[in-house]
């Protein structure tokens, strides 16, 4: 499908040199999944809304596709599908393919190929000058390098160019648990993380709600061919089920199994380390254990659940053999947390944030205390609050600060994009 808009139509042409918006306040939105207030939205401003930038277009021959970036995951691989192939792309089809691939992208192709982002080939990019340009590893390459993971400081990208691969047909599905079996499954996950070689056609997530133990925990596992039970997640299999989904199935279809609990007011909260086995019990006791717990339940509608998703250094080697991005990751095995939580109240904002930050900030120290921290938030898991690019480290900063002096002088996408994940100010 074409997008049924140009890059011109945001509201200047290539030869026209106005600032975009004015010195007015604007959001833009590619899916509008980023639950951090202001990074999709806005009250008194002016929302670009990228949904008409809705291009796929397949190129067999090079193994390409040109997607617009207010296209959706799942309405990529659906089109892809149709080709035996497949992107590195995002986990729950319902998310936007522009911010998400701007905060880097975690997907369970990453072992194999790297980030979301890593695999772009080229950007084309509304500068805000209302000038179009194309970044890629030819052309302006200082901001193809800032546009993976620099977020929206930038530019607005319009349309992206990334790699296929020929994955279709995947073992995988979710397997449940109940919460009083997270020891057992803490000790699995550590299991799998520490051998010695990791098998980059595997991966999963864990995930658990703590405050709802008749949801439990649900553990999504896949393995990117068609071969049942693969002995990479053994650890898990002595661990008798609530319920079983794996199956063998396309990545598509098992990609439509993840998605995320709906409520009218979402918080979430990221945070890393390098795992060890006193590190989850020390995990195992806040999970279970923090007063902060009971101030999320009882306020109205008030689930909170945690993420855990094992990183091995195949991520952040893939992307460097693709050029590298802005993430300044280190190329060890970690643990990616994420603290949701829900609830249906505005009067509630305040309580739940604060403790939401409480069960994160303990979960933080812990690594810390042990020398185990890994100075890293993943984008799309963080809150509005963190700092999420200073973790990226402070040559990292400097070298995008440069690249936002060079395409973005007058520093509009800092100073009028108020939500999202902005440059740190640094001497």
């Amino acid at each position: 499908m074409s997008g049924a808009v140009s890059s011109t139509q945001l509201g200047h042409s290539t030869e026209r040199k106005t600032t975009l918006c004015g010195n007015y306040s604007f959001a833009i939105r590619s899916g509008g999944h980023l639950p951090a207030p202001g990074a999709a939205n806005i009250d008194d401003g002016i929302l670009i809304d990228l949904s008409r930038f809705d291009r796929v277009q397949y190129d067999a021959a090079k193994s390409l596709v040109s997607v617009g970036s207010g296209q959706r995951w799942g309405n990529v691989y659906s089109q892809l599908d149709q080709h035996n192939v497949t992107v590195v792309g995002g986990r729950v089809l319902d998310v936007g393919v522009g911010g998400l691939t701007l905060g880097s992208g975690l997907s369970y192709l990453s072992d194999l190929y790297g980030m979301v982002c890593d695999n772009v080939v080229s950007f084309e990019v509304v500068l805000a000058n209302g000038s179009v340009v194309h970044a890629s590893g030819a052309s302006n390459q200082d901001l193809f390098w800032a546009l993976k993971g620099g977020s929206n400081s930038f530019g607005i990208v319009t349309n992206l160019v990334l790699k296929t691969y020929p994955i279709q047909h995947i073992w995988g599905g979710i397997k449940g648990y109940t919460l009083d079996q997270l020891p057992s499954l803490l000790d699995a996950l550590l299991e799998y993380q520490s051998a010695p070689s990791k098998e980059r056609y595997a991966n999963l997530m864990m995930q658990g709600f703590v405050t709802n133990a008749t949801i439990g925990i649900a553990l999504s596992v896949i393995y990117l061919k068609p071969e049942e039970s693969p002995s990479v997640f053994k650890p898990f299999y002595n661990i008798s089920t609530a319920y079983d989904t794996t199956k063998l199935q396309t990545l598509y279809e098992f990609s439509g199994s993840q998605g995320a609990v709906s409520l009218p007011r979402v918080e979430q909260r990221a945070t890393s380390f390098k795992p060890t086995a006193n590190l989850y019990d020390k995990l195992l006791g806040i999970l279970t254990e923090s007063p902060s717990l009971e101030t999320i339940r009882s306020v109205t509608a008030g689930p909170s659940a945690f993420g855990l998703q094992p990183i091995s250094s195949s991520p952040v080697e893939a992307g460097r053999s693709q050029g590298g991005n802005a993430l300044g990751l280190e190329a060890v095995n970690q643990t990616w947390v994420i603290m949701d939580s829900g609830w249906w109240f505005s009067d509630d904002d305040e309580p739940i944030h604060r403790a939401t930050q409480d069960i994160v900030d303990s979960i933080e120290n812990a690594p810390k205390e042990e020398g185990q921290y890994v100075e890293y938030i993943f984008i799309n898991d963080a809150d509005w609050d963190q700092d999420v690019i200073g973790h990226y480290g402070t040559s990292n900063v400097k070298r995008l600060k440069m690249v936002q002096d060079q395409y973005d002088p007058d520093h509009v996408f800092q100073r009028l994009v108020l939500g999202g994940f902005k440059l740190p100010y640094i001497v």
